[in-house]
């Protein structure tokens, strides 16, 4: 089981109060929600998609892209990727750590985006949020976790990423909307991924509490009309002249 992480600060609240984060296991809905917020919210308000996730699969596509060295790098960084994100206690090597750290700074360099459109006024739905509560991508934590064994720069970079999260959790959005379903509905909906994932995902993600963010709680298993119509509404509540200017298609809500 995880463990809570380490943190030498305690966190300090900057409030993003054009930012909506959508959060949720995989197969919860998070994509469908996102798009249809993206569209269906508006008034005087611009808005804005943006993915928060550490985009390990994208990067390895890319690299598989390159000619020559490209394919057998990217089978390494997924292999690295997905060795990080298991509950294996081998402390990583020191080649993992340094892929797992310019992941989560690729993470940062996106969070300071989100930053920035939030002082512009834009209204940001962001799909999944970076927490400092647990570690491992997952759970968008910290990827090296609480790593404190390894060579000098090992440890240095382990306690900079954990410094990194704990920056991104101190901004607080103005909702946090959880999506929740349980784990086999989200292998029908995902037969991909590996349903012991997935089991730890709907167990530790309803327990996060985003530094103590004002979270919507929704049901995935429920109608979608009802989890979009919910979703809407809170926004319009907390996000002054947010508005819903569209209805999702029928398709959408089917």
């Amino acid at each position: 089981m995880n463990q809570p992480l380490p943190s030498n600060s305690r966190l300090t609240d900057k409030h993003l109060d054009n930012v909506i984060a959508v959060t949720g296991c995989d197969g919860a809905g998070k994509s469908t929600l996102s798009d249809d917020l993206l569209r269906t919210i508006g008034g005087d308000r611009q808005v804005e998609w943006m993915y928060l996730g550490q985009s390990s699969g994208n990067i390895a596509r890319w690299i598989k892209d390159l000619p020559l060295i490209g394919a057998p790098v990217g089978r390494y960084l997924v292999s690295k990727a997905k060795i990080s994100q298991s509950k294996n206690k081998t402390a990583p090597g020191l080649l993992t750590i340094i892929v797992i750290y310019l992941l989560s700074q690729w993470r940062a360099h996106k969070f300071r985006r989100l930053l920035k459109l939030n002082r512009q006024g834009v209204l940001v739905i962001a799909d999944r949020y970076p927490q400092a509560e647990l570690p491992g991508f997952h759970f968008d934590g910290p990827g090296l976790g609480a790593v404190t064994t390894g060579g000098w720069l090992s440890r240095t970079l382990t306690a900079r990423e954990q410094r990194l999260y704990t920056w991104m959790a101190s901004h607080l959005p103005a909702l946090v909307i959880r999506l929740n379903i349980d784990a086999e509905t989200a292998h029908q909906r995902k037969p991909d991924h590996r349903l012991s994932v997935l089991r730890d995902k709907v167990s530790i993600i309803p327990a996060l509490t985003f530094n103590g963010a004002r979270i919507l709680d929704l049901n995935g298993c429920h109608p979608y009309p009802q989890v979009l119509t919910a979703a809407q509404n809170e926004i319009c509540e907390v996000c002054p002249g947010a508005t819903i200017t569209s209805e999702a298609t029928k398709e959408d809500t089917q």
